[in-house]
């Protein structure tokens, strides 16, 4: 009955018990109430011989009829029974042993200590309940604070099997840790110069990009034990525990030095003291405090690394990151396309790939995904390929992973589309291919298909040749044009437009803002931005934007954003006009087809271009959005 578990399990029998008890004390005061007579009716019985037996007490009178029914009557207390029923008119002949059988019982000591219950007791189970509920809470707070003082001894030292190997994409990185490695090898070169490693490093990344890989990594080149705990371990309701936790596993990792403390997603204890954003914690507050000052009790000697990583070091507390406690900051980039190519070789280590698997075209066609996502897009193609029966995973199987991981779901093939949606959706494609083939600096279409896919009703993907950190002027109006091809099109061919278009017109103009507002791309504004945005600091997400400019700047950003999206569409409109026999024949392939390969496009559409590579696209109609 020490458990808590055992206590509340107690209460529930106890409550149980209780809510029984007073369900059939109700239910005889109920039936009881029915059977009972009024002294009047039971003189009537007796007179009238249909009573065979009478049992009386001080309270109460019993009356067993000749047919086998019992009922029950209150008599007045401080008379006996005979005499009440002489006065009421019962002769005593009638009351002889020859008409009935009268039974006088002596009173009930049981009855006493019912009617006591009866009052007594819902005060009795309140406060039991009560007494339980507090013992409970005591006996928590106490466990949580002995749970405070032990809960870093269950991170025990390890050594994992990680190495630099497993850690594709990120050589930059793996240069900056390299003398942490060499420190927990060999101290001795360090100390001897003087030189003091850094107590602390901070991997700084978007969420996928491997800190935590990396961490395993150093550990494993070093082969010292690991002690990995979240940020958010330390925080809890109890005032203490998160410094009690602290003092624990800084004293558990001196007893195992040299070796390496994790802490992941440091944000969610090392947030910035003071800030008045997210309300007071001041038990957050006091973990902090102990951590700043366990890391200054590091000695030289003290061959103990800490490895922290968050995603938002901008709210990070100064403290942290002064010299001498995180001093040293490595950020984890999202990989290029070789680090992106390099990481799905470590993916695809021990499953079977087809032979004309290709893998430097699956790391061209995933710019901006980070290790996470790679790993996510092989496992896609896996499940799929098993879908499919097949002993190896194929190149179809993983380019349509890449396409369910952008778009957001599998294709729906099932979906009843009518020929003449079919058909406007056919040439709305090949609007967005057409267009963006012809432009110069737009990426090469690798794929057309009129298939819906997530929210998407039909989509073409481009994909760059290259990966490109910045975009030019007139790479960002083709983006444009080719965005306006597939509305282009069906005003072109139908003389009507869809809402089909709905997305591709939210992207152009959000282009075409940024252009003015944002990148100084506007002729008439000059090269200025407009606007201050806000962000929440404490959740990294825009809130509101400050108007530094008058309401006469303000209508001329609305003149020059029309002004491009005027232009994009009527570019779109001619290229589209110049090509309208091609614009036939790639959407009347789509429709008996469905899906066009880059190759057969090209053969289609035989017109020589310009790449330059970019970011990729997809493009296409959608129920009154578009995939992008």
């Amino acid at each position: 009955m020490n458990s808590p578990r055992s206590r509340v399990s107690l209460i529930y029998i106890l409550f149980i018990a209780a809510l029984a008890f007073f369900l059939v004390f109700s239910f005889q005061q109920q039936s009881g109430a029915q059977e009972t007579l009024t002294l009047n009716q039971a003189v009537a019985d007796i007179k009238a011989g249909q009573i065979s037996r009478l049992v009386t007490d001080e309270e109460t009178l019993r009356l067993v009829y000749k047919d086998g029914t019992e009922r029950t009557a209150l008599r007045e207390p401080g008379q006996t029974t005979v005499q009440q029923l002489l006065d009421l008119g019962v002769t005593a002949e009638e009351l002889s042993a020859q008409n009935l059988e009268l039974e006088v019982r002596p009173p009930s000591a049981w009855l006493g200590i019912l009617t006591v219950l009866t009052y007594l007791g819902p005060l009795i189970f309140v406060g039991l309940i009560f007494w339980f509920v507090m013992r409970q809470a005591q006996g928590s707070n106490n466990a949580a604070m002995s749970f405070g003082k032990s809960r870093a001894r269950m991170f025990s030292g390890e050594n994992p099997t990680v190495t630099f190997n497993d850690v594709a994409g990120a050589d930059e990185a793996k240069v900056d840790l390299q003398e942490i490695v060499e420190f927990l090898k060999e101290p001795e070169k360090f100390i001897a110069l003087g030189a003091r490693i850094p107590k602390g490093v901070l991997l700084v990344g978007q969420p996928g990009t491997g800190k935590t890989l990396m961490a395993k990594a150093v550990s494993g080149e070093a082969g010292v034990p690991f002690f990995s705990i979240s940020g958010s371990e330390f925080v809890e309701m109890f005032v203490g525990v998160g410094a009690s936790r602290v003092r624990d596993l800084f004293d558990q990792a001196k007893r195992h030095s040299p070796c390496i403390i994790f802490i992941d997603e440091i944000d969610a204890v090392g947030r910035q003291r003071g800030a008045g954003l997210g309300g007071s914690h001041d038990e957050r507050e006091q973990t902090l405090n102990q951590m700043l000052v366990e890391m200054d009790g590091f000695d030289t000697d003290t061959n103990i690394i800490m490895i922290a990583a968050t995603n938002r070091p901008d709210i990070l507390d100064p403290a942290l990151l002064r010299p001498g406690r995180f001093d040293r900051r490595v950020t984890m980039d999202p990989p290029d396309v070789k680090g992106r190519e390099a990481i799905l070789k470590v993916h695809v280590r021990g499953k079977p790939l087809a032979k004309e698997v290709k893998l430097a075209t699956l790391a061209r066609a995933t710019p901006g995904f980070v290790g996470a996502d790679l790993e996510n897009l092989v496992n896609e193609a896996a499940i799929l390929s098993a879908r499919r029966n097949k002993k190896t995973i194929g190149q179809d199987e993983l380019e349509q992973s890449v396409e369910r991981v952008m778009l957001g779901g599998p294709e729906r093939r099932s979906k009843i589309i009518s020929p003449e949606e079919k058909l406007i959706v056919a040439y709305h494609e090949a609007g967005h291919a057409i267009v963006g083939h012809v432009l110069p600096n737009a990426d090469p279409i690798h794929k057309i298909t009129i298939v819906p896919r997530g929210q998407a009703g039909g989509y073409v993907l481009a994909l760059p040749d290259e990966d490109r950190d910045m975009v030019s002027r007139n790479k960002l109006m083709e983006r444009m044009v080719m965005a306006l091809g597939g509305r282009a099109a069906e005003e072109l061919v139908f003389d009507d437009i869809t809402s089909g278009a709905s997305s591709d017109i939210q992207t152009v103009t959000n282009i075409a803002r940024q252009m003015v507002m944002r990148l100084g791309m506007s002729e008439k504004l000059g090269t200025r931005v407009y606007g201050q945005k806000e962000e929440l600091v404490f959740l990294g997400r825009e809130i509101s934007e400050q108007k530094d400019y008058s309401e006469a700047i303000a209508e001329e950003i609305d003149r020059e954003v029309l002004k491009l999206v005027t232009t994009a569409y009527a570019h779109a409109k001619k290229i589209l006009t110049k090509y309208r026999k091609e614009l036939k024949k790639i959407a009347e392939k789509l429709v008996e087809v469905e899906t066009i390969s880059r190759e057969e496009f090209e053969k289609l559409m035989p017109v020589a271009s310009k790449r330059v590579g970019g970011t990729p696209v997809f493009v296409g109609a959608t129920n009154g959005r578009s995939a992008k």
